[in-house]
């Protein structure tokens, strides 16, 4: 309701239903949704003129993402129209269950990956709604279980450089058997660069001479993802001719 008593037809219950984030979520799967859509889930109702998902991404783009929101004080996201005590502990209850899901992997609580799905699951609440791009590395035991997550690189808008060598230490160190590429892409858009696609081969080629595959390299956008194995590029470089050095 607005402050004059009249229905705010901004908010989300007025929206077709297939559009609605939480609808979608139960349809759809949590995945399928952009950082704004499950940060208003938790927010569930916005401000006067505005809907949850519009107060979720002015939150996002004034935090700089979901470190930000993370590290920010509640006097500083208090200082937003809409926000109030309620929804600032919803958000940072709701960003300390995703931190303690982090650590339950890196002590040991091994999900097991059987495709992207589980990757999507795994990483995208780390990496969509960032505004730099990022490239975390997932380690696998043999039964592809994940055995450790890492943050490999941080790069600009644009790019995040990967070291092969410095894969292959990681990986040594995690006992890793295989491990999985995956970042994200600040523009929205999960379809691979000509840089991705030179960098998933060169590191598939690696790998198989190091006797450390990789599995998969998924790109996460805003509201899908991009799996060079399902898409049949993994096993293709895996055939071809290896480059010369």
């Amino acid at each position: 309701m607005t402050p004059d008593g009249t229905p705010n037809r901004y908010a989300i219950p007025f929206w077709p239903e297939g559009e609605r984030p939480r609808e979608r979520l139960i349809a759809e799967g949590a995945p399928r949704l952009t950082t704004a859509e499950l940060l208003a889930i938790i927010l569930r109702t916005g401000s006067p003129g505005r809907s949850a998902v519009d107060l979720a991404r002015r939150l996002l783009q004034d935090q700089e993402g979901l470190g930000g929101l993370e590290t920010a004080e509640p006097a500083a996201l208090a200082a937003a129209t809409g926000m109030g005590p309620a929804k600032i502990a919803q958000i940072k209850a709701a960003l300390e269950l995703g931190r303690r899901l982090l650590a339950e992997v890196e002590r040991g609580a091994h999900p097991r990956i059987t495709g992207s799905q589980d990757v999507l699951a795994l990483c995208a609440p780390r990496l969509r709604g960032l505004q730099r791009e990022r490239c975390d590395l997932l380690f696998l035991n043999g039964g592809n279980d994940v055995v450790g997550l890492e943050t490999l690189s941080e790069g600009s808008l644009t790019e995040s450089p990967v070291n092969v060598r410095d894969i292959v230490e990681r990986a040594n160190r995690r006992h890793a058997a295989a491990v999985i590429l995956v970042h994200n892409h600040p523009s929205g858009h999960s379809q691979p660069s000509a840089g991705d696609r030179a960098l998933t081969e060169e590191l598939v080629q690696a790998g198989d001479l190091l006797r450390l595959p990789l599995l998969d390299h998924v790109i996460i956008g805003r509201r899908d993802h991009y799996s060079f194995a399902d898409h049949g590029l993994i096993a293709e470089y895996r055939r071809r001719p290896r480059r010369s050095s």
